[in-house]
């Protein structure tokens, strides 16, 4: 039995055993014991998890898949799997750190992304593939064409490395552009905290108006008057760094 790839789940199956591997390997396994598959598929990663020494969870929502997963892996049963991962609320690990892996759906890789910042206190480490542009987008620094909110808004909570690009002829079905494997590595960055809501505001409307100053692009929040002469306020977006972008947030609040 195989799993049919599913278009509308924007399935397709890493076949390379030796990048799957590479993949599990860019895992740390530090500080943390419990690691979440998004998208298992036919278990190409899985089976490399299941070796390690820790609780494995798979957020599957193919049927076929999972029936798949369960025949072929006896360490897997009803309870490994945990549902769609945008709805995880990861009440299941009772607080504890968790890690993220997969070989991620296109078409949802920035939602992943985002649902990742969001439970960032829960999550120290992730390690995925994703479509290479996107890759490279969130791994992308200032003063770059690639920069942009994706980049700054994974950045604030974690260091980000591209590890490497993969070739599309490694995948059932093959897709239509490379893949880039990321890892992130949650950061103590300081400063974020009570802020998170215009942070994001801040950085959102900068990078809608990416060819205009600041000034401009952050009319549309309101820029508090003792701010409005601020050096940030004459570059553009994708000249400040993540650390500026922060401070410059800390600045906004204090000064409402």
């Amino acid at each position: 039995m195989s799993v049919k790839a599913k278009k509308h789940l924007g399935q397709h199956f890493l076949t390379d055993e030796n990048i799957a591997r590479k993949i599990v390997e860019g895992l740390s396994w530090e500080n943390y014991h419990n690691i979440m598959e998004v998208g298992p598929g036919m278990g190409v990663l899985t089976k490399y998890l299941l070796e390690k020494e820790g609780s494995v969870y798979l957020a599957e929502i193919d049927k076929e898949s999972i029936e798949y997963l369960k025949e072929n892996y006896f360490k897997i049963t009803e309870s490994t799997f945990v549902g769609d991962f945008l709805k995880q609320d990861f009440d299941f690990i009772n607080k504890e750190q968790i890690a993220i892996i997969g070989n991620f759906p296109y078409n949802i890789s920035s939602q992943i992304l985002f649902k990742i910042i969001d439970y960032y206190e829960l999550i120290p480490e992730m390690v995925g593939m994703f479509q290479k542009e996107v890759a490279e987008r969130t791994a992308s620094k200032p003063r770059t064409k690639d920069y942009g909110i994706l980049s700054v808004l994974v950045q604030a909570y974690y260091d980000v490395s591209y590890l490497f690009t993969v070739h599309e002829n490694v995948f059932n079905p093959p897709p239509k552009v490379k893949s880039g494997v990321i890892k992130l590595v949650r950061n103590p960055k300081e400063g974020l905290a009570g802020n998170e809501i215009l942070f994001k505001q801040i950085v959102k409307a900068g990078f809608n108006q990416r060819r205009k100053k600041l000034s401009n692009a952050l009319k549309v929040l309101n820029i508090p008057e003792t701010l409005k002469t601020h050096e940030f306020l004459d570059k553009r977006a994708e000249e400040l760094s993540v650390q500026d972008f922060i401070e410059f947030t800390q600045l906004w609040k204090e000064n409402k």
